[in-house]
C-alpha cells in the first residue's frame, strides 16, 4: 500500500504548507511545469520523487524527467502527461498513449484545473490535481493525496493550500 502525494503547476514555488502535506505521502508525483531544479530537489530530497517535463520546463528539466512516464505502482499502472486534456478532450499525444496501452490511472496537468473523472470509454480514473504554484489564472492553490493498495485507488483527498495571491511560510 503506498500514499501517494500529487501536484503539478508549481512553476519553481513551495512553501512549507506544501511539504508539510507531502511529507504524509510515500511517494510524490508531479505532473509536469515543475519550473525550476531546485523545486525538483526540494521533492526529491523529502520522499521518492516521480515526475515529467511541462512547457515551462527548460533544458535541464527536460533532461532529467521525461514527457511521457508510464509505471506501475502496486498493481495499477501509472501514465503521466503534462498536457494530457481529459476524457473526451484527450490531447493527442494522450489519446495515442491511452489508446495504444490503457493504463488504470491517467495523471496530467497543465491546465490548472483540478478534476477527477472516471472515463467509461477507457476504464481508466484521470486525475488532474490543478496548480500548486501561485502564477497561473487558478484561484485556489490544490493537491491531491490518494493512496494504492494493490490495484485499488482510493481514500482520493484534495487538498486546497489556499488562495494563490496569499503566500504561507
Amino acid at each position: 500500500m503506498k500514499r501517494i502525494g500529487l501536484l503539478s503547476d508549481t512553476h519553481g514555488y513551495l512553501d512549507n504548507r506544501i511539504l508539510t502535506y507531502l511529507s504524509e505521502c510515500d511517494e510524490i508525483w508531479h505532473a509536469g511545469d515543475i519550473g525550476n531544479l531546485e523545486t525538483a530537489q526540494k521533492l526529491s530530497g523529502i520522499k521518492p520523487f516521480r515526475a515529467v517535463s511541462g512547457n515551462i520546463d527548460g533544458a535541464e528539466l527536460r533532461h532529467l524527467y521525461p514527457l511521457v512516464l508510464r509505471f506501475y505502482c502496486e498493481n495499477v499502472e501509472v501514465l503521466i502527461i503534462h498536457i494530457g486534456g481529459y476524457p473526451g478532450h484527450y490531447a493527442p499525444d494522450a489519446r495515442k498513449e491511452i489508446s495504444s496501452a490503457t493504463p488504470k490511472l491517467f495523471i496530467s496537468g497543465h491546465s490548472h484545473i483540478l478534476k477527477v473523472i472516471f472515463d467509461q470509454k477507457f476504464q481508466l480514473l484521470h486525475i488532474n490535481p490543478g496548480a500548486a504554484g501561485i502564477q497561473g489564472f487558478h484561484q485556489v492553490r490544490t493537491l491531491i493525496r490518494f493512496t494504492i493498495d494493490q490495484e485499488i485507488i482510493k481514500d482520493l483527498e484534495v487538498v486546497e493550500l489556499g488562495q494563490k495571491g496569499i503566500i504561507s511560510m
